[in-house]
């Protein structure tokens, strides 16, 4: 099975490559969305209610998810193996998210309006006064930390899942993280206490994700300082987990990555420049192919004794 769900990675991977999201009207995470947004409103209980959709709804989305591989391999090994890469598909994202920032990058010289406008799609900021280099410092961190939340922790889910009880498991975790992702970013903000729990279990469910792929961006610039050289600027970042990502590749490219008002990375630093900035997302996709590879071998090698007839 271990195979299986390498094979699954695989097919994520070039379905990612040759496509890059499924249609909005068929994508799962868009189904899953407009399922939380009727709950975006102001309760009575909040905290209350926001407890119960932390808990139930990522529940919910990895049970029907595990469930139907369950089924899918009741039939055949190899169907469930496209189920379980379809649904890796559909929770995991690196082609779009490194081509928007590709995009934003280039246009911060050529047209600035577009490259704010652009912005939104990375990075939820006001982007209507911000210079080229912090345009282009938006892009660069909103490409690092969703490294971690777009690809990195629905692998981790998937590859424990698999690895402890098989394909079901495994895309059961994927939809399970990615679940607990959306309801973050739908809810988790300071002004909307329903979301409060949705966000305290994202910080739990990403500390480990967002480190990981600190230390995935390091090994791909070839900076592997990077990651100590970012540890003092994490304090003024608001979130536990998004500063790891961020501080190291501002570390590896040797660049200021800033929010204004907020916070700043590498404070010593210029904004990035184009080529920089180039650069930098080039590193994240490095990494996003570098996390697709480590989490393919991961579930290989358990497998290859048996098929090589070792014991």
């Amino acid at each position: 099975m271990s195979l299986a769900g390498a094979g699954a990675v695989a097919l994520a991977a070039v379905l990612d490559a040759v496509a890059a999201e499924p249609p909005a009207r068929v994508h799962p995470v868009a189904w899953f969305g407009r399922l939380v947004a009727p709950l975006d409103r102001e309760w009575t209980r909040p905290r209350l209610v926001g407890g119960l959709v932390a808990l139930c709804l990522p529940a919910l989305a990895g049970g029907v998810v595990g469930g139907l591989v369950a089924l899918a391999a009741s039939r055949s090994p190899a169907l469930a193996a496209l189920l379980a890469g379809l649904v890796l598909f559909s929770t995991t994202s690196r082609r779009m998210l490194t081509d928007l920032a590709r995009s934003v990058v280039d246009a911060s010289s050529a047209d600035l309006p577009r490259a704010r406008r652009d912005l939104r799609g990375l990075a939820g900021r006001d982007a209507g006064a911000l210079s080229p280099g912090e345009v282009r410092s938006a892009a660069v961190e909103s490409a690092a930390e969703n490294l971690a939340d777009g690809l990195v922790a629905p692998l981790l889910g998937f590859v424990a899942g698999t690895l402890l009880g098989g394909l079901p498991l495994g895309a059961g975790l994927a939809a399970w993280v990615k679940g607990v992702n959306t309801l973050d970013s739908m809810l988790g903000y300071r002004s909307k206490p329903v979301g409060t729990a949705s966000a305290r279990l994202d910080d739990a469910v990403m500390w480990l994700p967002a480190r990981a792929s600190a230390a995935l961006l390091a090994l791909a610039a070839g900076a592997p300082r990077a990651l100590a050289a970012a540890r003092p600027w994490l304090a003024g970042v608001p979130s536990p987990n998004s500063g790891w990502p961020m501080g190291t590749l501002a570390a590896a490219t040797g660049a200021r990555l800033e929010k204004p008002g907020v916070y700043t990375l590498n404070p010593d630093a210029p904004l990035p420049s184009l080529p920089v900035a180039e650069r930098g997302v080039c590193v994240v996709d490095r990494a996003a192919w570098l996390a697709v590879a480590l989490a393919a071998l991961a579930l290989a090698l358990p497998a290859l004794p048996e098929v090589g007839g070792w014991s």
